[in-house]
């Protein structure tokens, strides 16, 4: 072997050492997506983009309005220039399966708080393309709630607001840690406990129910706000001693609740049947916050129909615990109606 061809082997060797570098350095950067990142999100679509030579192929003007809703259950809303359709979707690592112009799936370029960027290569095209989404409010997209569908619950904001805390209680105690270990020690073990119990049931019958909602905070305040069409709405007060919902927090882990699947919905088409008929079923939602772990766990159709018949599988603990919760709640204490 000449030099020449030495230098172009070595040459070679390198430029393919520099290429694995950069493949292992874009993999460590596009690790898997957090579904909790983009379940019951709204986004607004603002325009494509042409990767290679950076130009921007198709915006967002007035004549074209496109708005995407990733429901907690796995299905989307879409509505483009007027019109509304559905369908479902999934994540695989960075795969976002969803149809969106003739497209079936798409690798998530980024996913943050505000923006959104789903990628693809066609086949029968050159190069790479990517469609950037900017997240909405709720009330900013044209899609409409049904009343017996939950409120949303934002995990995201949840966990960044524990972390926020915890930083937080953190700097506090260097400065002030005899301040803060008097202070816990009012609060027994000093974790933070969130209970929220909202929806379950069925809307109909005589007196149609509009809202069912129960929320433990961590100083033991409960609150439960009961509406229904012909009685209206009635709010209960009262307060649970730190001690025992300190217990009532381990007998939730010790139920396996945090270890639990996060949706339990419909796996047979009467299930999915039911879920159309009246009375109407109301999902439920179960959210914990003990110490630095928070589970939100939906269930479509919860308990039994009019019929004595359950419709969805799951853990007979989330029985347990929302038991628990509804007695806590039914303890007179103080009542005002409104």
């Amino acid at each position: 072997m000449n030099y020449t061809q030495l230098f172009t082997t070595a040459a070679m060797l390198l430029w393919c050492g520099i290429l694995s570098a950069q493949v292992t350095d874009y993999n460590s950067l596009y690790g898997p997506v957090p579904e909790r990142l983009i379940a019951e999100t709204h986004w607004r679509y603002a325009y494509a983009l042409h990767v290679e030579s950076n130009t921007i192929i198709h915006k967002a003007e007035e004549y074209y309005d496109y708005y995407l809703w990733l429901r907690y259950d796995y299905t989307y809303q879409e509505y483009l220039n007027g019109k509304l359709s559905r369908g479902n979707w999934s994540l695989d690592n960075r795969t976002l399966y969803y149809s969106f112009k003739h497209i079936q799936k798409f690798e998530i370029a980024e996913a943050g708080k505000r923006t959104l960027v789903l990628e693809f290569n066609q086949p029968n095209a050159r190069g790479t393309y990517q469609y950037h989404f900017v997240r909405v409010n709720s009330t900013d997209a044209p899609f409409e709630r049904p009343a017996n569908e939950l409120p949303e619950v934002l995990v995201e904001e949840l966990i960044e607001s524990q972390k926020k805390s915890k930083r937080f209680v953190f700097s506090k105690r260097k400065r002030k840690k005899r301040r803060a270990e008097e202070a816990a020690a009012l609060v027994g073990n000093g974790k933070k406990i969130q209970i929220e119990l909202i929806g379950g049931g069925f809307y109909g019958g005589v007196d149609p129910v509009l809202k069912d909602f129960i929320q433990i905070k961590t100083d033991g305040r409960l609150v439960k706000e009961f509406q229904s069409v012909h009685n209206g709405l009635v709010v209960t007060k009262r307060t649970i001693p730190r001690a025992e919902l300190e217990q009532f927090a381990e007998f939730i882990v010790n139920q396996d609740f945090f270890e639990s699947d996060r949706m339990f919905d419909c796996d047979s088409p009467l299930c999915d049947k039911r879920k159309r008929m009246k009375p109407t079923p109301i999902p439920l939602r179960l959210a914990v916050t003990y110490g630095d772990r928070t589970k939100v766990i939906t269930i479509s159709i919860y308990g039994r129909d009019e019929h004595n018949v359950r419709y969805v599988e799951y853990p007979r603990s989330i029985d347990n615990i929302i038991d628990a919760v509804r007695k806590m709640a039914d303890r007179p204490e103080q009542l005002t109606r409104r």
